[in-house]
């Protein structure tokens, strides 16, 4: 038999598109010798977006892909032609991921609604042509820029599943088997704890009403600090609205078992303490049960809970269950939206600020706008290192170099590029 595994973490990378490159190029036509310049932009890449996809509820897809890259910008050609610009790429993800920078921990968007996107990886800028440059005193320049190199980053997806209703308890209290018996789904059981190793989603229908209801596995004394297999799916509560709190019948104290579920919901959230939830004794077809349910009754009107009593193996009150989770579903403001984690939104670094630190025996200039310029510029042609120069000085990086102690022959890094200090 085949185990099913259900994914709700992964990493992947992603690579926008490189700009594409510009062109050098002159008019060249008949009884028109000396032309001017001509050479194209180039076309931008094409940037990395994530889009939630309600035909997705798992990220397993991203077991066997984990990097993704956009489309590069095409290059300038002569006759001004401009270079095509870089297809978008566009990864379908399950609505309900939570997408974070791997390296920082950053929240970079939380994608609940089916649509929803977000750019992860910006495209780079296209090259500018030949024909960019003239001016009044360098009418025929021999310099294009390079392809601007797109964003790269890591991404770590986490899902937090987004259902109606959430099925919490002990194990072994009979979550699967309930929702199995109130809807189509089929999740492995069998009679003893931790059967369930992954959430299960369900779908219960109600006179052409629908709930989609989640058993959540893993809750035990302990859970929110990484007991039993708890705290890796606590999470997946956050999303739903309401809570059926299903107690084993055949436990021995399942009052103690409910406080201490509770207790655990606290402690890994304040917020799912305040859910509302449906109390069910289940397993009601055992004498055990029968006998445990006027204390249950007592207990949880002390607590103005509502409390029913089930059998989920012979089905008994599953449908009246259903009902009572409708009526406090629609008791609630529908403006309610699913929990949706704050972010963090910081200022962008300014373009124009420059950092020079020295590494050891050499020196490193850091800034956007000079590490573009970098990447940017064709080192293979003196007009376009001359500029760069140019760009440097009027940076007041030269000055800075000087402060800091650069002498001649000391090596001097930009970006990815290795210069020499004259």
């Amino acid at each position: 038999m085949t185990e099913s595994y259900f994914f709700d973490e992964a990493t992947i990378h992603v690579r926008a598109g490189k700009g594409g490159n510009g062109c050098v190029s002159f008019r060249r036509e008949k009884y028109v010798p000396f032309g001017g310049p001509n050479g194209g932009n180039a076309g931008a890449g094409g940037g990395v977006y994530l889009v939630a996809n309600r035909h997705l509820s798992t990220l397993i897809q991203f077991q066997r892909k984990q990097h993704f890259r956009a489309e590069s910008g095409g290059h300038g050609l002569g006759k001004g032609m401009q270079g095509k610009r870089g297809e978008d790429l566009f990864v379908p993800v399950p609505p309900g991921t939570v997408v974070r920078d791997a390296k920082t921990g950053a929240l970079l968007a939380d994608l609940v609604q089916d649509g929803q996107k977000v750019l992860v990886a910006k495209g780079g800028r296209g090259g500018r042509g030949n024909a960019a440059f003239a001016s009044s005193t360098n009418q025929a320049p021999r310099i294009a820029e390079k392809g601007e190199p797109g964003e790269e980053r890591s991404l770590k997806l986490e899902l937090k599943l987004i259902a109606d209703v959430g099925i919490i308890g002990v194990p072994n209290a009979g979550k699967s088997t309930l929702l199995a018996a109130v809807s189509a789904a089929r999740p492995k059981i069998a009679a003893y704890p931790f059967t369930t190793l992954s959430p299960n989603l369900g779908v219960a229908s109600l006179d052409h009403q629908t709930l989609l209801l989640a058993d959540i596995p893993g809750l035990i004394e302990g859970a929110h600090a990484g007991a039993g297999l708890g705290i890796k799916f606590l999470r997946h509560i956050e999303r739903t609205r309401v809570l059926i709190h299903l107690l084993n019948g055949a436990a021995p104290d399942p009052l103690q078992d409910f406080e201490a579920i509770n207790a655990e919901l606290a402690l890994f959230s304040p917020k799912l303490a305040t859910k509302p939830q449906v109390v069910v004794l289940n397993k009601m077809d055992l004498p055990q049960a029968q006998e445990m349910w006027p204390a249950v009754q007592a207990a949880m009107a002390e607590r103005d809970l509502p409390v029913l009593a089930i059998s989920a193996v012979t089905g008994q009150g599953t449908r009246e269950l259903l009902w009572a989770v409708l009526g406090v579903l629609q008791a609630l403001p529908v403006e309610t939206p699913p929990a949706v984690e704050v972010q963090v939104f910081r200022p962008a670094e300014e373009e124009d600020v420059v950092e020079v630190v020295q590494e050891g025996d050499h020196f490193r200039v850091r800034g956007r706008r000079v590490e573009r310029a970098a990447a940017m510029t064709d080192w293979n042609t003196r007009e376009a290192v001359a500029r760069f120069q140019r760009i440097l000085k009027a940076m007041g990086v030269f000055q800075t170099l000087r402060a800091v102690g650069v002498q001649p022959g000391d090596t001097v890094f930009v970006g990815s590029h290795v210069l020499e200090w004259q």
